[in-house]
């Protein structure tokens, strides 16, 4: 069997198989007998996470048989589990209609993206997991599961962010945004202007997030707003580029270089403190290694259980290693900066954190982890991660 490797190279195993389902009835009986044989089943999606999610010993999943377009009733959506989010957005403005929001890059699984909380910036714009509204899924029993946020809603709350521990997606049920286009600049200044204008520009923005350059303490700032809409001019920063298209092509961009990353969600009014110290922590200690930019974004709230943004707006910070350097010094001496705010980790992405320090932060915990036992009660999409973060520590 074929080692895997995730888009880093960060994560590698080799499983005992990789099996490829027809249809929602073989993959049921793949799980049924996976159960009968104490085996663990992972979805392979894209392998963008950061953390080891997908990794299994015993059988890993391809949904490359479950991809495109199911149905559509008004603004919602009905897709299949295996589709890629770039060809997802393809389908949805063929349809007249988008993603709210999306992330930095679109080189995920779409329910990977929703699975894990995906997020872009925005201070009034939700995480991409807050457009599920139902779909089906086959749970740890080998059971096929139809549910919606009409008959259950807090079955979809919980499915919203949920790792892919209730099951596997067959089909997204996504409720939508009519299609909308989108004008974004970057600009250049320093990362001292941009901080002491932080709440305007997030407040101004439909979109806003920064990068600061540790080597030469400058900041890229990002807006991007409806066509005529949002200011025309920074005083104090440049313009470097702009364009005007589709949300899908425009807030998304290509990555050539591979990198690692950790990020935190923190109450949005902790977010500007937060930098500020971890900035100095960088300056003092890792300049000399660390020549990658920090990214500082904003997420409105949301209701879903396990969701960063989880019943409180949330700036979110993220640092960045390149993929062939050694990452965990540098993310092990920032992350307490992080928690120390009440920072909480984005799942996809590394982090530090067991199941006794993350069930105080998420007031829900409990709740979702009652329904996760509930799909799953022989455990066979819990690898030995996913214990470590929901079960044990």
């Amino acid at each position: 069997m074929s080692e895997w490797s995730n888009w880093s190279g960060s994560v590698r195993f080799t499983p005992a198989a990789v099996v490829v389902p027809e249809n929602e009835e073989e993959l049921a009986r793949i799980i049924r007998r996976a159960g009968d044989e104490k085996q663990t089943v992972r979805v392979s999606g894209a392998g963008h996470s950061s953390t080891p999610l997908v990794q299994t010993p015993d059988i890993l999943v391809s949904m490359k048989n479950f991809n495109g377009f199911v149905a559509r009733d008004g603004a919602t959506i009905a897709i299949r589990g295996g589709t890629m989010l770039t060809e997802a957005n393809e389908i949805f403005l063929e349809h007249g209609l988008a993603l709210e929001n999306l992330g930095d890059v679109d080189l995920q699984a779409l329910a990977g993206a929703i699975g894990t909380g995906t997020h872009g910036t925005g201070r009034n714009l939700r995480t991409m997991s807050n457009h599920l509204v139902g779909g089906r899924l086959v749970n740890g029993k080998g059971e096929i599961v139809d549910f919606s946020i009409k008959d259950d809603p807090d079955f979809t709350l919980a499915a919203r962010v949920a790792l892919g521990t209730l099951g596997i997606f067959t089909e997204l049920r996504l409720k939508l945004v009519p299609a909308f286009h989108l004008h974004r600049k970057e600009w250049c200044t320093h990362i001292e202007d941009c901080m002491v204008n932080l709440d305007k520009l997030i407040a101004s923005n439909r979109n806003f997030d920064f990068y600061w350059y540790p080597r030469s303490d400058e900041a890229k700032l990002r807006t991007l707003n409806i066509p005529g809409t949002g200011p025309k001019d920074i005083p104090y920063a440049w313009c470097q580029k702009e364009r005007t298209g589709w949300s899908g092509d425009v807030i998304p961009r290509s990555r050539g270089n591979k990198f690692d990353e950790i990020e935190y969600w923190l109450p949005i009014e902790n977010g500007p403190p937060c930098f500020e110290e971890i900035r100095q922590r960088i300056k003092d200690v890792h300049r000399k290694d660390v020549g990658w930019r920090v990214l500082y974004r904003t997420v409105a709230a949301d209701e879903a259980m396990l969701s960063g943004a989880y019943g409180r707006a949330s700036a979110t910070i993220s640092m960045h290693h390149n993929a062939s350097l050694p990452h965990d010094a540098f993310f092990r001496d920032i992350e307490p900066y992080l928690t120390k705010y009440g920072g909480r980790p984005h799942w996809g992405k590394k982090h530090y954190q067991t199941a006794t320090n993350l069930k105080q932060l998420y007031p829900r915990w409990d709740h979702f982890q009652g329904i996760r036992r509930s799909m799953d009660p022989e455990g066979v999409f819990m690898n030995a991660y996913l214990r470590t973060i929901f079960e044990e520590g």
